[in-house]
């Protein structure tokens, strides 16, 4: 038994779940920006090794993952990482469009001073963070942060905690097509920020029909650059 596994033994039940928690996070984030490659075998070893973690917090990690998608548990033989395919980031795409028009439809109509404003400060971040780094064009950490804290923000006058339970859902699922969006060399041109911006101004002009065009717009534009990546097949 290696030194973290001697410690795993030892450690209270918070201790473990918390150790679970940010090993989740970890390879979570790894498969998004595709280090820990779609299909790819999650062997337990190797990543406790990786990771200089516990096989107890890490199984419990990827158990967790398995329940998003982003990991697949199958009884013999293990985990793996999920697949992307051209079929699920439509699938994706359609469904998110229907949750997220019908929650933004609701947050404009009822939002009130607070959420303008909680809209207006989230926006301000996210129009002064880059959006890439380095020349492989991955998504910044911080810039992929405040964009989820901008359309969260920008459904949240709904108040529906289950229309926003979806809604986190469905953005998770579509973390890993978005980084590979930006791969694409027609992404170079695409004006992200400007799409940001025109979505906060209908937004606070209160124009539904307007904002939830630039929605559709927004997320159907990522979809079509993931589609035309190689990596991706039906």
């Amino acid at each position: 038994m290696n030194q973290p596994e001697r410690w795993m033994e030892s450690a209270t039940g918070t201790d473990k779940r918390t150790m679970a928690s940010q090993l989740e996070t970890r390879v979570r984030q790894d498969i998004i920006t595709g280090r820990l490659v779609p299909g790819s075998k999650l062997r337990l070893k190797e990543l406790a090794e990786s990771y200089d973690a516990g096989v107890i917090p890490l199984r419990e990690a990827l158990s967790r993952l398995a329940a998003t998608g982003f990991v697949v548990a199958t009884e013999q033989k293990g985990f793996s990482v999920g697949h992307i395919s051209a079929e699920e980031i439509r699938d994706i795409t359609r469904t998110r469009l229907l949750i997220e028009c019908e929650a933004l439809r609701m947050s404009i109509t009822q939002g009130d001073l607070d959420w303008e404003s909680r809209l207006i400060a989230t926006h301000h971040r996210l129009d002064r963070l880059p959006v890439v780094e380095g020349p492989e064009r991955m998504l910044r950490p911080d810039w992929e942060q405040a964009h989820e804290a901008f359309h969260t923000a920008l459904l949240a006058g709904c108040d529906s905690p289950w229309l926003m339970r979806f809604t986190g859902m469905l953005r998770d699922q579509t973390a890993r097509y978005r980084q590979l969006s930006m791969h694409y060399a027609g992404s170079i041109d695409r004006d992200v920020p400007g799409e940001h911006r025109a979505l906060l101004d209908a937004a606070l002009a209160r124009d539904v029909e307007r904002a939830c065009a630039l929605l559709s717009e927004h997320y159907e534009t990522t979809t079509r650059n993931v589609l035309k990546h190689e990596r991706l097949s039906d």
